[in-house]
């Protein structure tokens, strides 16, 4: 299902039983933010719903820049699970192999987000981190 391509945004893809994400941007940064806006549509249907009312800092490193993709995308995925939260919103910054970031968003409310499917983990599987047409691009298949 395409969302915002054009606008080189983020988009989610179908893969067998687990959910493929990508993050578009004029950096890789923005890449990787718009792809962590994909992953947490899938976790909450009503994602413009949430209000990026705190922040949370992550930071997190690796090998190259596909394994720091899938560190920044697990490791907002354990922030918001140890502090029962959801993001919408996010800021990063990548200097050699190195993320320091901020998630926005606020606790999972029931009565206000609709919980979309559980996502368990970024994996290494249609793994890319890449520049493509002008724009970078980082996806991987997120395990549900």
């Amino acid at each position: 299902m395409e969302k915002g391509i054009a606008a080189g945004k983020f988009e989610t893809f179908d893969h067998l039983a687990d959910i493929g994400i990508r993050g578009w941007g004029k950096t890789l940064e923005e890449a990787f933010e718009n792809a962590a806006i994909a992953m947490f549509s899938i976790i909450v249907e009503n994602l413009d719903r949430v209000t990026p009312q705190k922040q949370i800092e992550i930071s997190c490193e690796s090998i190259d820049r596909e394994g720091l993709f899938v560190a920044w995308l697990n490791e907002l995925l354990a922030q918001a699970g140890i502090r029962n939260m959801v993001f919408s919103r996010f800021k990063c910054h990548i200097q050699n192999l190195a993320l320091e970031g901020l998630a926005y968003g606020e606790r999972f409310d029931p009565n206000k987000h609709r919980r979309g499917i559980e996502v368990k983990g970024a994996t290494f599987t249609q793994l890319a981190v890449r520049k493509q047409n002008g724009l970078w691009l980082a996806q991987c298949v997120v395990d549900v």
